[in-house]
């Protein structure tokens, strides 16, 4: 990944290095050159994929705090970061708003989101008009393509009506609110368009990169979630968008459930992960926030912190001949600890309640403030959950059953003894992709993120939406806020 990004340092340098206007058009011949090229279009590439990687400051998709994964884990009931009786985690209530749905447009982690998203879609259209421009090979021109459409899909979910723009002319107070669902639509055109394009190619320089299975996958969630963004449902779509993955993209279940979550996701079940080096690639903090300082000096000899648990109910979702309840920990461990899973309150909790989550337990290089391991976005397991959900939907409930028994049996499950329901899909989806960023979604097109559970009561109803930042609003007029914010 470094090189890609020395290779877009070297392309800009050859694309306004000469300054004469004679030259002007020998300047334009030689950009058109290297960004038609293999190595162009990684370079045009290049910057985009360095924002995805999770970093302070909310940059990224995952892996450090304060952004996107936290908006959408800290909001459900499966993560929780209590405020400890040792004064711990209070960070003036940053957390606890975020729990009990009452976060505001001034709110941190909502402007770092924002932000985020945006910086990434006026890349994205910086490299869609570098690689038009140059001619650049279809499969290049539909890479940045897919991923800007990936970009105005986090945004309508997370927003609903948002400022829309696919080119870097205009200023800010300028550019125009869409409803969702011109959004929706546009993003569906997009990805039906530009996916088939897509290289198949996985692992090597396709490791980290937006490939055709990865391009099928968002267009799957989309279709999933099209009732909440536009008033209609398109399971059919969901579910032949899950087939094109299922039928022709070579992946199965990895045998071993906790080892797809270490230094290097196994490629037979992974469909897009981040690369992630704590010396070189940002960081993946999950792991280091969830066990206590004493934990972390007995096993990785860095004090961890001792932040994120989950609520008991979440956790006694498992079954205890579950496989996958072994990434969560409970009792006795390292360090002379001992873990519970109830937890007494939410702003004064005690140190070590809370079940810990070693999902992502740190793998090395790591210090004190990163940890090296790759994070999954997409992989094969969700296809086959997304596809039961679609074919219950539309009627097929023993099709669904027979999708879940498969995900079932890999954790060490009997069959279901019946056709599902949709809070079993519910349940099952809960269980198999915690900590994985899916949950608030999952929640709201299940029609269950506004309900009350424990130190939360019931939310209002517009809060299934963010509201657009303060500071947006202040920078452009056009921007209608939300309604109830």
């Amino acid at each position: 990944m470094k090189k890609i990004l020395f290779i877009l340092t070297t392309g800009l340098l050859f694309a306004t290095g000469c300054t004469k206007l004679e030259e002007g058009v020998y300047d334009q011949q030689v950009a058109s050159q290297f960004y038609a090229s293999p190595e162009g279009i990684k370079g045009a590439l290049a910057d985009l994929y360095n924002e995805i990687r999770g970093d302070w400051g909310g940059k990224g998709y995952a892996g450090a705090d304060r952004g996107w994964y936290d908006i959408n884990e800290v909001s459900t009931d499966e993560m929780m970061i209590p405020t400890r009786n040792t004064g711990d985690w209070d960070d003036g209530g940053v957390w606890r708003d975020f729990y009990q749905h009452k976060w505001t447009a001034n709110h941190p982690f909502l402007d770092n989101t924002w932000n985020w998203l945006y910086r990434g879609v006026f890349k994205a259209n910086q490299a869609v008009e570098l690689l038009t421009k140059a001619k650049a090979p279809a499969s290049g021109i539909a890479e940045a393509k897919v991923y800007r459409a990936f970009l105005y899909y986090l945004l309508m979910d997370g927003w609903g009506d948002v400022p829309f723009y696919t080119e870097n002319n205009l200023p800010v107070d300028k550019i125009q609110q869409k409803p969702r669902s011109f959004v929706y639509d546009w993003v569906v055109t997009e990805l039906e368009a530009n996916v088939p394009l897509l290289s198949p190619n996985k692992g090597g320089e396709f490791y980290s990169r937006i490939n055709k299975w990865t391009g099928y996958t968002i267009l799957a969630k989309v279709y999933l979630n099209a009732k909440v963004y536009s008033g209609t449902p398109q399971w059919e779509k969901a579910a032949k968008a899950c087939d094109s993955i299922i039928l022709k993209g070579g992946y199965s279940l990895h045998p071993n459930y906790l080892e797809i979550f270490g230094d290097v996701n196994p490629e037979d079940e992974s469909i897009y992960s981040l690369y992630i080096n704590a010396n070189t690639a940002p960081r993946n903090i999950i792991g280091i926030r969830t066990l206590r300082a004493e934990q972390g000096n007995a096993e990785f000899g860095f004090s961890t912190w001792g932040g994120s648990t989950c609520h008991q109910d979440f956790y006694d979702k498992y079954d205890d001949a579950d496989l996958r309840k072994a990434q969560w920990v409970v009792g006795q461990q390292p360090g002379g600890i001992t873990y519970t899973k109830e937890i007494s309150s939410l702003t004064a909790a005690g140190p070590f309640e809370g079940a810990r989550n070693i999902k992502y337990k740190p793998v090395a290089p790591y210090n004190g403030g990163a940890a090296s391991n790759d994070f999954v976005v997409y992989r094969y397991a969700d296809v086959l959950l997304m596809k039961a959900e679609a074919l219950f939907n539309i009627g097929n409930t023993g099709g669904a059953k027979l999708i879940i028994d498969q995900v079932r049996a890999r954790a060490g499950l009997p069959a279901l003894a019946a056709d599902p329901t949709l809070n079993e899909i519910l349940d099952e989806r809960g269980r198999e992709l915690c900590w994985e960023g899916h949950r608030r979604q999952d929640l709201i097109r299940f029609g269950k993120f506004t309900v009350a559970r424990d130190f939360k009561p019931a939310s209002p109803q517009h809060v299934t939406v963010f509201p657009i930042p303060t500071s947006a609003i202040n920078a452009n007029k056009n921007l209608k806020q939300n309604k109830g914010y």
